[in-house]
């Protein structure tokens, strides 16, 4: 079984011998996590709780030094910019800003400079370089503006170049494997189809309901079902026609429930926070013996990809996605050409009659012969 590792948590036996588990933060009220460690429920409260620590003003410290590095990170915290942030955004500045503070705090800018960068960078491998460069501009931007530093030390450093696949797409033999072993009407079907017929992140997904239900009208004037979205990420607004497959599985969904998903916790209803969704799809996945690495961004790439197998251009499938840059979007629509070209080009010469493999594929011959 997988050990899941996660910061910040007591544990300690109650009276009765129960165990009970918190999320303990400096600075910050206790929060009592329930469920067992691992199951859905604990770890959508453990989530919820970070999102919460991460937004909530910083607690104020005495023994910080001024003009260190743990009064720049105290007065970010403070500033419009990071205010601003999403909740999942501020989670991550406030992970990477911490995890300086805990070696370099201490340390006066003034002492700030390239070499002094170069080696905070030299800590970091890969991508994990380029998010401290990151956090080390923003950082020394605040600084600058004010006043306790006059230039950037980072200015003449450069990322490092990565070479990246993303997140691997969904074929359908997995997803027909999903598809077998959770029944229409169940939560992991409805997810599945949520994410598949829509296109949109588990972000968008988690918040979707029957608020969210809308209609789009036609040039001829006739109207279609619809689901609108806003982008947690983007801010962008869709409006997605609603496919027949999905509106069969949302029939099953009782007429009282709001949410289109929704999870338990103390016997009351919620909906899902994204990590928390994330984590039990996951294990949904799992259970179908979908390989790990596929996640539920991957059924947002196997829409595209569908889309654009059926002739859909970049716009098209962008209307749906939401994308703003055409590029990812354009790598389905040149593969599912490249395909079609390539099998029209081979019936020129006489490919017409294309013959199924046969059962046992010829062998190499030996010796050229």
């Amino acid at each position: 079984m997988t050990s899941i590792r996660l910061r910040h948590i007591s544990r300690f036996r109650d009276r009765h011998g129960h165990l009970r588990h918190y999320l303990r933060i400096p600075g910050r009220k206790s929060v009592t996590l329930p469920g067992a460690p691992g199951s859905p429920e604990f770890i959508a409260a453990y989530n919820e709780a970070i999102v919460d620590a991460a937004q909530a003003a910083p607690a104020e410290s005495p023994r910080v030094a001024p003009g260190t590095l743990d009064a720049l990170a105290i007065s970010y915290y403070r500033s419009p910019q990071f205010l601003a942030l999403r909740a999942s955004t501020a989670l991550d500045y406030k992970r990477q800003v911490e995890e300086l503070r805990g070696k370099h705090g201490s340390n006066p800018l003034s002492r700030l400079n390239e070499k002094a960068v170069r080696h905070l960078l030299s800590e970091k491998q890969r991508s994990a370089y380029n998010h401290r460069l990151r956090m080390l501009r923003l950082l020394v931007a605040h600084a600058i503006d004010l006043g306790w530093m006059t230039t950037d030390p980072t200015q003449g450093i450069k990322q490092t170049r990565l070479k990246t696949v993303g997140y691997p797409t969904w074929s359908e033999e997995q997803i027909a494997a999903y598809e077998a072993l959770h029944p229409a009407g169940s939560r992991a079907r409805l997810a599945l189809y949520l994410l598949l017929y829509t296109g949109q992140r588990r972000s968008d997904v988690v918040r979707m309901g029957r608020q969210s239900l809308t209609d789009i009208q036609r040039e001829d004037g006739s109207r279609i079902p619809a689901i609108w979205v806003r982008q947690v990420k983007t801010e962008t607004e869709l409006k997605i026609p609603l496919h027949p497959v999905l509106a069969d599985e949302l029939a099953h969904i009782p007429a009282g429930q709001m949410l289109f998903l929704q999870t338990e916790e103390r016997g009351r209803t919620k909906g899902f926070t994204s990590g928390g969704f994330y984590n039990l799809f996951i294990t949904w996945a799992r259970a179908a013996g979908i390989p790990p690495g596929l996640a539920p961004h991957g059924l947002r790439k196997a829409c595209c990809r569908r889309m654009a197998e059926a002739g859909a251009t970049t716009h098209q499938i962008a209307a749906v996605t939401g994308h703003r840059n055409l590029r990812e979007v354009e790598t389905y629509t040149r593969a599912a050409e490249q395909a079609r070209m390539a099998a029209q080009g081979m019936e020129r010469i006489g490919g017409e009659a294309f013959q199924p493999f046969p059962d046992k594929l010829p062998t190499r011959r030996k010796n050229g012969a």
